[in-house]
């Protein structure tokens, strides 16, 4: 990604993706510890893990949860990616090709190419919270609308430091920026003129040193968003009720577990 525009140009170029990363993880943290998911147990699942995004989020939720789902088509690479996770040591990994295995999870990062959304309400266990960094949206807006158990929330959202004004209407507060727009910016800051992320071989020590440089300069995680509406406090509670409720009326067990067994069946 990136590495034609670069060829051509006698400037810096950066696809962003090493920022995006890092407030996407930050995010789908942050929203777990708030609606009391307990960390250490926890499941993640990462649809798309085979992308250079996905492949590095997994990485970094390893560090944090104590099992990891890969989910995507291709399965040599999906090999590839797993032995990357594992090798970030204590998180159990596994793989599968059936985006029905993210029912089991606690925390969902989704950051695919599709076109049309491919996480639907079915495909949630109550008290999930879902990051989705895809653009345009992999997570339809039916489970909004019908699951009000679980946390969708707007990956790789940031809040920029002073008064900006940027003359582009994201769609956004003018207050907030995307996080690959919030790269450039902060590599300008560094005075860091160069070719910061391109390509698909992404590291963890990339997203780490972008993030510590991201908050030397005041840039901060933005707040919740869900489907275009900021996400408050009551919210929130009101998720961890239903949540509760639901899991109580189902006998559902809290830290739910992966099924293991990889799947030949495509999203």
């Amino acid at each position: 990604a990136g590495l034609t525009v670069s060829r051509n140009l006698d400037i810096a170029v950066t696809t962003g993706n090493s920022y995006t990363v890092a407030l996407a993880v930050e995010g789908i943290l942050e929203a777990a510890r708030r609606l009391e998911i307990p960390l250490s147990s926890a499941s993640a699942a990462v649809v798309g893990a085979t992308g250079s995004i996905g492949a590095v989020c997994s990485q970094m939720l390893a560090r944090s949860v104590a099992r990891v789902l890969l989910v995507g088509r291709r399965t040599e690479r999906l090999t590839q990616v797993r032995r990357r996770v594992e090798a970030m040591g204590g998180a159990q990994v596994s793989v599968s090709k059936n985006i029905q295995n993210i029912r089991e999870a606690d925390l969902v990062v989704t950051v695919t190419s599709e076109i049309d959304s491919i996480i639907e309400a079915h495909h949630l266990k109550p008290g999930a919270v879902v990051c989705d960094v895809a653009r345009p949206r992999d997570v339809s807006r039916q489970v909004a609308e019908e699951r009000d158990d679980v946390l969708v929330i707007e990956g790789g959202v940031v809040t920029m430091p002073g008064q900006v004004e940027s003359g582009f209407n994201y769609g956004l507060p003018s207050h907030l920026t995307f996080g690959c727009m919030a790269e450039t910016m902060i590599l300008t800051l560094e005075g860091r003129f160069e070719n910061y992320t391109l390509g698909r071989d992404l590291t963890v020590e990339q997203v780490d040193k972008m993030a510590e440089m991201g908050r030397r300069h005041g840039f901060r995680l933005a707040g919740f968003r869900s489907f275009d509406r900021v996400v408050n406090e009551q919210d929130i509670e009101s998720i961890k009720k239903n949540a509760h409720q639901k899991r109580a009326w189902a006998g559902l067990r809290s830290d739910g577990k992966f099924d293991f067994s990889a799947s030949d069946n495509k999203f």
